[in-house]
């Protein structure tokens, strides 16, 4: 008897059904009043005594394998059912909706795109700094208003450790590890403790270039910021540099672009000047170079930064700053098109 069991289990590990009825016809065979296994236990009363502990071992077996094995079939059809059931084939075909790219992401990338052209590669820094490569490496005075805590979040209250207010700290940190030239990109967030209004954020997001070499003048970033302007905004575009300050630079210049709405002839975008300005640019201050470790007689340079809000702007009549932390999708499909 117990060779016909262990003939019977081997049986039932092969058991495949590839329907209902199949399975069913099998647990009759195996598992009712009339099948085999019921018919094996009424032949255990003949056993020996002294080898009913061995069968009556491998007869449960039998009888739990089996079990399990109709279970297991039965619950793959249920399975594939359940599939089959969650799929219309009734419905008409769709397209998936794809998500789109920030304006804000596309934006900046378009920046580092026209620079990359100029040989420029990005370089990024921590938004947690100190007050060294914020402000004091870039020829901030120590009463300089942008150390107040009006304009400035410090972390704990220690005035050393400060989130950024500009991407300018990315630039002193690499002038600290690399030797000119230096030709750099820095994008990134950037804080400041302002309202909140259309008009400004508590952070928002700049690009900031620097290019440090020999013998480099002020004519090459003026024609730097001629191919920005024109590549970012059009051809007709046309630039004026106003004189203005920054710490950082000497000789230092604020620059204006054409409206691209009314094209330079006046409009309540521009005030009725036919001018926007986009961005603040320089030459190195002298200061800035030596704090860093970079001699400054035989080295110069040209830095610029602007807000990439700024220039979204710009570029999508965007008027409300607020609108670029929402996350309104109604907002963000405006920009399917621009990816």
């Amino acid at each position: 008897m117990l060779n016909k069991i262990k003939a019977l289990l081997q049986e039932v590990e092969q058991l495949k059904a590839s329907n209902a009825e199949e399975l069913e016809a099998l647990r009759i065979k195996y598992l009712s009043k009339k099948g085999e296994i019921f018919l094996l236990m009424n032949e255990f009363r003949n056993v020996a005594a002294d080898q009913k502990r061995e069968v009556g071992i491998f007869l449960n077996e039998l009888k739990e394998t089996t079990q399990n094995k109709i279970n297991e079939i039965k619950e793959g059809f249920n399975n594939a059912q359940v599939s089959l059931d969650e799929i219309d084939l009734t419905r008409t075909a769709y397209p998936v909706s794809m998500g789109t790219r920030h304006p804000l992401s596309i934006v900046k990338k378009e920046i580092c795109d026209i620079f990359g052209r100029l040989g420029f590669s990005i370089a990024e820094g921590p938004e947690i700094e100190d007050d060294w490569h914020v402000f004091s490496s870039l020829n901030f005075a120590d009463d300089h208003p942008a150390r107040d805590m009006q304009d400035t979040f410090f972390i704990q209250h220690n005035p050393e450790i400060v989130l950024r207010t500009h991407t300018s700290s990315v630039q002193t940190r690499v002038m600290e590890k690399q030797e000119p030239p230096i030709r750099i990109i820095c994008p990134g967030r950037v804080y400041r403790n302002e309202a909140i209004s259309y008009r400004a954020h508590c952070f928002f997001h700049q690009v900031e270039a620097l290019y440090i070499d020999k013998d480099v003048s002020f004519a090459d970033l003026k024609q730097a910021l001629i191919f920005f302007a024109k590549e970012m905004f059009g051809p007709e575009t046309n630039i004026r540099l106003r004189p203005s300050y920054f710490p950082f630079t000497e000789p230092s210049a604020e620059m204006d672009i054409s409206c691209n709405l009314c094209g330079g002839k006046g409009c309540p975008f521009c005030k009725h000047t036919g001018w926007v300005e986009i961005l603040g640019c320089g030459m190195v201050h002298p200061n800035v170079l030596e704090n860093c470790g970079i001699d400054s007689k035989v080295y110069s340079g040209y830095a610029l930064g602007m807000g990439i809000e700024r220039i979204t702007n710009l570029k999508y009549q965007v008027k409300d700053l607020r609108l670029f932390s929402e996350n309104d999708i109604r907002f963000l499909r405006q920009f399917e098109s621009a990816n």
